[in-house]
């Protein structure tokens, strides 16, 4: 059984999905400057121009195994091995249960959550040979507090920390650690994303990330700052620690503010169909 260690901020293999554009480039940026080897992984059939040229990009939709293979074929083959899996791609989603489509519940489960799980599985293998290695998982604030009106999101965030936790203990005597990063919102092109029925909501989604203090490069200084420190659980604002301790230890403060996070919600959807 190998014993878990922290890892050097050099030296490290990384790969990273979602690599092209928001927390996932900004990570990729971020291990670049510390003289990581980075593969960015996204969609984009050809290099996009903002991925860094000190990293190596292939592309990778989450949702198809056979790409998941060919990155660890290529992994094999180039590296010998792997030390940071980021499984970081993901869409926005999110509307009222009986406006949302069934459709946008099954894209976002396949990319959020199935996504997450496929990396997990492909890698995890890799990782047990070498009885070393960590995956950071991408959640969401919305994995561990679930306001009103994003009920797809949240559903898919709380599982990917449900399957964070469920492998930090599984993968633990491995010597694989494993994280789960919990921003809330922050300045990023996520809301583009956006594809569901429900406008009202998505309008608002928009204006909460476009106007947030934190950019990607923020949180991904915490988030590799919080994975060097070994921490199963990141949480990576003010914002998200308040909201996190609340629920858990002053149940009742939570509880009202959801209720009335609910009620805007409708008095502003009541609105609108008046309009």
């Amino acid at each position: 059984m190998s014993s878990v260690v922290p890892q050097s901020r050099s030296g490290h293999r990384v790969l990273v999905t979602g690599g092209a554009s928001g927390l996932g480039l900004a990570l990729v940026r971020a291990y670049c400057a510390r003289g990581a080897r980075v593969l960015a992984v996204d969609l984009a059939d050809e290099r996009p121009t903002a991925v860094p040229d000190a990293a190596v990009y292939r592309r990778l939709d989450v949702r198809a195994q056979q790409d998941w293979d060919a990155a660890l074929a290529w992994v094999r083959e180039e590296w010998g091995g792997l030390d940071l899996l980021y499984n970081n791609a993901g869409v926005a989603t999110g509307g009222r249960i009986d406006v949302e489509s069934m459709a946008d519940w099954e894209r976002v489960i396949d990319v959020n959550l199935l996504g997450v799980v496929r990396g997990c599985q492909t890698f995890t293998p890799l990782l047990k040979e070498q009885g070393s290695g960590h995956i950071v998982n991408t959640a969401s604030l919305a994995g561990l507090i679930h306001g009103p009106g994003m009920s797809s999101y949240n559903a898919t965030k709380a599982g990917v920390v449900a399957l964070s936790e469920t492998l930090h203990f599984e993968l633990l005597p491995f010597g694989i650690r494993v994280s789960v990063v919990c921003p809330a919102f922050f300045r990023t092109n996520l809301h583009q994303s956006f594809q569901g029925k429900d406008e009202e909501f998505e309008q608002s989604g928009t204006r909460l990330i476009t106007t947030a203090k934190l950019s990607a490069d923020d949180i991904a200084a915490r988030v590799v700052k919080g994975v060097e420190a070994g921490k199963h659980i990141i949480l990576t604002d003010r914002l998200g620690r308040t909201s996190y301790w609340t629920k858990r230890l002053a149940r009742p403060v939570y509880d009202r503010a959801a209720s009335r996070g609910a009620h805007r919600i409708a008095a502003r959807a009541e609105k609108a169909a008046q309009r």
